[in-house]
């Protein structure tokens, strides 16, 4: 069923020569991802937290390439970071796209819809995703990578600490490509 969803989608993008983008937001909280690990018999392993709500905000976007683009906030993304991603996206991604993403009140605001008449529409056409159906995005599948395997267990203090190591893990993530379209590949999109 996912893959004759997408399917024809697919087939009218290639027809005009677009770029399909799977685009999401998460949250990395400065509270460990707790994984189990390894230790040696009696050492048990002991995670030192700092409570607190900061969190830093990320938009991310998928290619079925296997390409990965990230930006990073340390306040929650509005409307006005999304549009900055977009503007980001047309930078670095040339031709026609076509971006599928969730239907989050930022992805429907007053001012995507000016964003887009403004001329943004020439390139960009948007695709919804449903809301029951999250594990259609494949760049749900790249937050669980980066919180459950490369920044599992891992403890900071501050933003700037959390940030650095996001960087360092999303470069890592761009090294693998092959991993980036496996995500896209286990949602019944056919690369």
């Amino acid at each position: 069923m996912v893959a004759r969803t997408l399917a024809g989608g697919q087939k009218k993008a290639l027809a005009e020569g677009r770029t399909i983008i799977f685009i999401d937001e998460s949250g990395f909280y400065l509270l460990p991802m707790a994984v189990r690990t390894y230790a040696p018999r009696g050492q048990t392993p002991i995670l030192e937290e700092y409570l607190s709500r900061d969190h830093l905000s990320v938009i991310g976007a998928v290619t079925a390439d296997g390409k990965l683009i990230l930006k990073i906030f340390d306040h929650p993304i509005s409307s006005e970071e999304v549009i900055a991603f977009l503007d980001l996206l047309q930078r670095y991604i040339p031709g026609l796209l076509t971006i599928i993403w969730d239907g989050s009140p930022t992805h429907r605001s007053k001012a995507i819809q000016n964003y887009l008449s403004d001329g943004a529409a020439k390139r960009i056409h948007l695709e919804r995703l449903p809301g029951y159906a999250p594990e259609l995005n494949p760049t749900e599948y790249v937050w669980s990578y980066l919180k459950k395997v490369d920044l599992a267990n891992v403890s900071c203090n501050s933003l700037p600490e959390i940030r650095t190591f996001l960087i360092t893990a999303k470069k890592r993530l761009r090294a693998k490509p092959e991993l980036i379209k496996s995500f896209v590949l286990h949602i019944g999109y056919q690369v």
